[in-house]
């Protein structure tokens, strides 16, 4: 067997292979063993005829076809191994010369994983966020908890700012009811911002029992298409006002929301919390930018073969969003106001930006000898099955083989971004 191989891109290799008739011996062989089987005799039983005389009725046709199948089928994965080439996929054979018994010539063609050279990955140019807790950050959480523990009672009185009230709404434009423009016994705090501008504003001085029309015009960037710039009009009824009553800011409001003596510890707990939280946030970024750098720091192609994949997965996530939320993919690129044209190129450029950073990871983890042993797999399991211990889907998936060599690649990704951010500290 003689093997050439030809660089069609970095993930892209043609092999060509030329065997000789010492090679198609023993596919001939093979192909008559197997054909032999299918022989019927008169005298003899399916497959039990003598082998010598069932060659005699075999067509040669079929026979050095088989022969062929079986040549190319046994000799691919030689033929690159010999040539040092790893192929992603199923090859695709091509036989441009074929001699019964003397001679064949195919060329097959995979994508490979490229040839990665990896960049200087110690001196990455990324920065930690800060990850300091501003004093309205903690006001804004007092604020929120304060509200939780209001006071709302009934008031015979115009609304005012600052007041919940309870209505039924039907927006319409050019006279027709359009989609989420209705509710009924909808609780809306007067100043909220949740409508759109002139709504809540509308609302006030109206008392409970008055019907009103609202004539509004949506905003021209709103986020539905069909409503930017349009005018409609919101029929409401308002049923009842609500004055809100917040607590004040107390040792008795610090007791209540917890183990707190004062508003001091109260305070102190909820920077504490907003501290881990920006932590947290802030170690992700970082693992994200220094991962982006050494992809820019280092030479590496994404085989199309691994970003369809990737593209396949992004697309299972929305559409398992979607089976939650009931959002389809035309709802969200109208959220997001885009094209199928963009969002497609959008998601295969975060696909090929997933591919290439998960290979120059691997080659980081290979040339740092990062590994997992099989007690720490054993372990990882061990926590996932008490995690999902009430889902019996979800433990039957972590008997498969294949799911335990998912999670321990994923634990040497996982140990690999800490010897990266340990390296750039």
């Amino acid at each position: 067997m003689k093997v050439k191989s030809k660089k069609l891109s970095d993930t892209r290799v043609e092999i060509t292979v030329t065997l000789d008739k010492n090679d198609l011996k023993s596919a001939h062989d093979k192909a008559v063993e197997r054909l032999v089987k299918e022989v019927k005799l008169e005298g003899f039983r399916k497959g039990k005829a003598p082998k010598d005389l069932a060659e005699k009725v075999l067509d040669p046709n079929a026979v050095s076809q088989e022969a062929l199948d079986i040549a190319v089928r046994t000799t691919v994965p030689a033929a690159f191994s010999e040539a040092e080439k790893a192929p992603l996929v199923v090859p695709k054979v091509n036989v441009t010369k074929y001699v019964p018994d003397e001679s064949v010539e195919y060329t097959a063609t995979a994508d490979i994983l490229p040839e990665i050279k990896l960049g200087d990955y110690k001196n990455l140019k990324a920065k930690k966020q800060d990850v300091k807790v501003a004093k309205k950050d903690i006001d804004e959480i007092v604020e929120n908890i304060r509200k939780a523990y209001a006071e709302k009672k009934v008031a015979k009185k115009k609304a005012e700012l600052g007041d919940e009230v309870i209505i039924d709404f039907t927006g319409k434009k050019d006279g027709e009811s359009f989609q989420g423009g209705s509710a009924k016994d909808y609780h809306l705090s007067l100043g909220s911002h949740n409508f759109i501008p002139g709504f809540e504003e509308g609302i006030v001085g109206h008392e409970s029992g008055d019907k009103f029309d609202l004539p509004l015009t949506f905003p021209k960037d709103y986020h539905e298409k069909s409503l930017a710039g349009q005018k409609t009009v919101f029929e409401v009824l308002l049923k009842q006002v609500n004055t809100v009553e917040l607590p004040a800011l107390d040792e008795k409001f610090a007791k209540k929301c917890g183990p707190f003596k004062n508003m001091d510890e109260l305070r102190a707990d909820i920077e504490k919390n907003l501290r881990a939280q920006n932590e947290h946030r802030a170690n992700e970024k970082f693992k994200d930018d220094l991962v982006e750098a050494l992809v820019k720091s280092s030479k590496v192609s994404a085989p199309e073969i691994l970003i369809d994949d990737q593209l396949r997965l992004i697309k299972l996530d929305i559409e398992r969003n979607a089976s939650t939320t009931g959002e389809t993919l035309e709802d969200y690129l109208k959220a997001n106001k885009m094209t199928k044209e963009d969002w497609d190129k959008q998601a295969h450029d975060v696909a090929e930006k997933r591919v290439k950073a998960s290979l120059v990871l691997q080659i980081l983890a290979q040339q740092a000898k990062i590994t997992v042993s099989d007690e720490e797999v054993l372990a990882k399991v061990a926590e996932l099955r008490d995690v999902y211990k009430k889902s019996p889907e979800a433990l039957k998936n972590l008997k498969d083989p294949r799911v335990k060599t998912d999670i321990k690649n994923r634990m040497i990704i996982e140990k690999t971004l800490d010897y990266l951010v340990n390296a750039n500290k």
